[in-house]
């Protein structure tokens, strides 16, 4: 499976488009983690599966998203109402309960990538306001029979090596 996970765009359409349009064709599925103040029907996110944020207002999308895809399970929430910025407890509860490999959030704008209990919880950072790093980041998350590979790019498509990372699967 692969995967491109991006997540508080707040309001940037073209951005995202440029980006969605950038990977589409090379990737299994996009998902969208919430915030990107834009309603369910733009264009920007046509075959984005995209959750609700605390900056989305409305009822256009969901607040949580599962979805198998190819041979993994993949865990979206903004991470607003599950406490992210205290814990990551929550994350790890919701991949245990949805049988999720991969679970993906946003909402501190902090690029992170750790596997805790065989799961791999990854938060692709905010594209348009960045915090703890230095610019907007997006991730693709490909899977392989043994591995699970979580890349940073930046909003020009360029990998950031410094903060990309490779999990083993232990299951």
């Amino acid at each position: 499976m692969k995967a491109l996970v991006m997540s508080d765009s707040h309001g940037w359409d073209n951005e995202v488009k440029k980006i969605v349009d950038r990977h589409r064709n090379d990737v299994d599925a996009i998902f969208h983690c919430g915030d990107s103040e834009l309603s369910g029907d733009a264009s920007a996110l046509d075959g984005v599966r995209t959750v609700k944020g605390n900056c989305d207002f409305g009822s256009d999308f969901p607040e949580e998203y599962v979805e198998s895809v190819k041979d993994t399970t993949v865990f979206v929430a903004h991470g607003h109402l599950l406490n992210v910025k205290m814990t990551e407890m929550n994350l790890i509860y919701k991949g245990e309960e949805t049988e999720a490999q991969v679970v993906c959030y946003g909402h501190t704008h902090i690029p992170a990538a750790v596997q805790e209990h065989n799961i791999v919880i990854l938060n692709p950072g905010s594209m348009r306001l960045p915090r703890d790093y230095p610019v907007g980041t997006y991730v693709i998350v490909e899977t392989t029979e043994k591995d699970i590979y979580v890349d940073f790019y930046n909003l020009k498509g360029e990998k950031m090596t410094d903060i990309s990372k490779k999990f083993h699967k232990n299951y």
